[in-house]
């Protein structure tokens, strides 16, 4: 019994040295998977038969198996009379592999957030997931859904001159990168993203009309983002330089084009080597630990 309580005594003293590791491991993940916003349709389905609740699931399983393979996808279950559309879409310099791992949250997310509503939309920072069940009342492509902007102001600085500029840099970004632009412009990072389905004259037509509303509702906040039916915007202002950006740019696909800021890959590629490095020193660590506890054992073995 001493042996025993000696070993897990050891090992337990070990542990907590690896807090670390896993914090540097979620803050990974976390940067495309946090909770922007929530729409939900006021009128819950009837759905006495299970069909809708049947098409629903389909529908979800079919988007999350899509999502491994290209950032947009979009598609119709159900019968004549259960019709359901729905899609998901990805930021465009997410990998297959992080896109998979944002859309695969979302289901869950919607069934939690909105319950079994009869059209549904979950933005994360890196994906969103919508539906609508055949029949539900369509909105304008151009009609603002969320915005946020930053508490801090900076007005008086050149700040909103060199903001405009990047925003007009970034306009036609995404034409030219065909749904999907990021760029830094003097100290001022901008991104901006259309729904995989619209063309382009729309997608610059649709960020546009989101960069004029980020003027009126932001005015001379250093953040914001505004969030359109049909696109979507951000910037943020760094007066000290645009720090390095984790990115997991890979090649293109339907709808997202990807020009990512310069420094993405290189704080991406940090990120992993801070990741391997610590994974490679706790193990390491933690065969010290077990080496320690077999010669200890060993040595109280022979005292017998």
């Amino acid at each position: 019994m001493g042996l025993s309580i000696s070993f897990l005594s050891i090992i337990l003293m070990c542990l907590p040295l690896f807090p670390d590791l896993n914090v540097v491991v979620e803050s990974a993940t976390t940067e495309y998977t946090t909770l922007i916003y929530k729409g939900c349709a006021r009128q819950q389905f009837s759905d006495p038969s299970g069909l809708y609740s049947q098409a629903l699931s389909a529908m979800y399983g079919s988007l999350v198996s899509q999502s491994t393979k290209t950032r947009f996808y979009k598609t119709t279950t159900g019968t004549s009379t259960t019709t359901i559309t729905g899609l998901f879409q990805c930021r465009g310099d997410l990998s297959n592999h992080d896109c998979y791992n944002c859309v695969s949250r979302l289901p869950v997310l919607s069934d939690k957030l909105c319950g079994k509503t009869i059209a549904s939309r979950v933005q994360l920072s890196g994906c969103y997931l919508l539906y609508e069940v055949s029949g539900f009342s369509q909105i304008s492509g151009m009609e603002m859904l969320f915005k946020t902007c930053g508490k801090s102001n900076i007005a008086g600085t050149g700040f909103e001159e060199r903001r405009d500029t990047a925003f007009g840099v970034m306009q036609n970004g995404v034409v030219s990168g065909h749904g999907f632009y990021a760029t830094t412009y003097e100290s001022v990072y901008v991104l901006g993203q259309c729904e995989g389905d619209v063309g382009d004259t729309d997608c610059s037509g649709c960020v546009k009309n989101a960069l004029e509303k980020a003027q009126v509702e932001c005015g001379s906040s250093i953040s914001g983002q505004i969030y359109l039916h049909k696109c979507f915007i951000a910037y943020s202002y760094y007066p000290n330089g645009v720090p390095r950006r984790s990115s997991s740019s890979s090649s293109s696909s339907s709808g997202s084009s990807s020009h990512s800021d310069p420094s993405s890959s290189t704080g991406a590629t940090g990120k992993t080597v801070a990741i391997i490095v610590g994974g490679a020193a706790g193990i390491g660590f933690l065969v010290i630990c077990l080496l320690f506890a077999k010669n200890l054992m060993k040595k109280k073995h022979d005292d017998y």
